[in-house]
């Protein structure tokens, strides 16, 4: 991958300037502040400063770097849109300027993983990859008893890259907290380091996709490709025919962009419960509707793993919340982690803060939109010290759960879809089905 840059010097030495330029900031700010300048402003400059960078170093490093800055969503959100756009801009281009491996290189790989004589299990290989991601790509091609299949092939030198840079993030995970100071960011940044190291493990990635085919074989509302070979490098599993998601959104009928979503909704509250994991990774371009009106699912590398479903603790609250008890919700985010013992909160603020977060929840029917999605960031995107979500943590535990959900949030509200969310959450969610009572 020539656009890698995998040399632990080069890479080391980019990610050195994130605790480097926070220093200078800091030392400047003291500066401003014995000139005059108030405390606050000073800390807000630092903050959003300290954020653009942030983003701008990770957004410049692709493999486990960019992978990282992909599964901090949680710290985008808090950020002003004029840091959070351009940071999404330089993900995308780089994203879709990912030059293919050349032919010559996933031959190499394919021998040293399926053998000299790989050719043998396929009547057909394409050459050209269908997508790239930053750790690999996908290949069409037919089997050996003519079945249609997807080869999945990881880049060389992926691995190092990956777990070398989620290795230096975590160390300097204290950068972090200058955007969340109610947030103990290490636990969290050492949580993802493990959920997306595994996704180099393309064996444990076929045991979920196994695992979740396997679990909705039949069903009528979800088609999972099952697993055809796989090896440490190598995943080949069945072809997923259908309309991506993202034509869903950009074109789509209502009523078809309706039925999307209920059933992505339906499909990450369920797969706990049925399979004991969640799909951790619900962006557009891992669904597909296929022709009989299905939601195919695609790349099980981002899985968590949930063996005794959701837990009742989030359910419960949800529907003390709706009750009106605060006292008892905020009692239950402090056991929970969610509120850290040495935080106060002002409980009405905290109230109107996370009203709009459970209306899917409370209403027969709702309606996300890309306006909704909007107001909920600009709750968030307030850097004084009072806004009631720079209080928050987020317990290591809830890390993939928050991150899953946000994302599914914002594919929602991409599809505009409206349905009866709250009946998913009566049927799969524990400790929330009392509400319907």
């Amino acid at each position: 991958m020539s656009d890698l840059p995998r040399r632990a010097v080069t890479r080391s030495a980019k990610m050195a300037t994130l605790p480097l330029g926070f220093a200078g900031r800091a030392v400047l700010g003291l500066g401003r502040r014995l000139g005059g300048a108030s405390a606050e402003i000073v800390t807000q400059e630092i903050q959003q400063r300290t954020a653009e960078q942030i983003f701008k170093v990770l957004g410049e490093l692709k493999g486990g770097a960019m992978k990282f800055g992909q599964a901090l969503s949680i710290f985008e959100a808090a950020l002003p849109p004029e840091i959070a756009k351009p940071y999404r801009a330089t993900l995308t281009r780089l994203q879709e300027s990912a030059p293919p491996l050349p032919a010559a290189t996933v031959h190499r790989v394919l021998a040293e993983q399926l053998g000299d004589g790989w050719r043998d299990y396929f009547k057909e290989f394409d050459d050209r990859p269908t997508a790239a991601a930053s750790i690999g790509q996908v290949h069409r091609a037919i089997w050996h008893d003519g079945r249609q299949v997807a080869v999945k092939i990881q880049y060389p030198g992926a691995g190092q890259a990956l777990i070398s840079d989620l290795n230096q993030l975590s160390r300097i995970g204290r950068l972090f907290a200058v955007l969340l100071p109610g947030m103990d960011v290490k636990p969290v940044l050492d949580e993802i380091k493990n959920r997306l190291s595994e996704e180099l493990d393309y064996l444990r990635e076929a045991e979920a996709q196994h695992a979740f085919a396997q679990a909705f074989r039949d069903d009528p509302d979800f088609l999972i490709p099952d697993v055809v070979a796989a090896n440490e490098r190598v995943l080949v599993s069945e072809w997923l025919t259908g309309t991506p998601l993202s034509k869903i959104i950009e074109s789509g009928t209502k009523e078809q962009r309706d039925r999307a979503g209920l059933l992505l909704v339906r499909f990450l509250f369920s797969s706990p419960a049925r399979v004991g994991m969640l799909h951790a990774d619900p962006h557009p371009g891992n669904f597909r509707i296929t022709p009989d009106g299905r939601l195919g699912v695609l790349d099980f590398g981002a899985v968590h793993r949930m063996p005794d479903g959701y837990s009742p603790v989030v359910g419960t609250l949800i529907r003390i919340f709706i009750q009106g008890d605060m006292e008892t919700v905020v009692r239950g985010l402090r056991e929970q982690g969610f509120i850290r013992p040495h935080i106060e909160v002002d409980v009405e603020a905290l109230r109107a803060f996370l009203a709009p977060y459970v209306e899917p929840a409370r209403v027969e029917e709702f309606t996300f939109s890309r306006e909704w999605l909007r107001q909920r960031a600009a709750s968030v995107a307030d850097f004084r010290p009072d806004n009631v979500i720079r209080q928050l943590n987020l317990p290591p535990s809830y890390v993939m759960i928050h991150r899953v959900h946000a994302a599914g949030v914002g594919v929602l509200c991409q599809l505009g879809a409206t349905a009866r969310f709250r009946d998913e959450a009566v049927r799969w969610l524990p400790g929330f089905a009392e509400v319907a009572r």
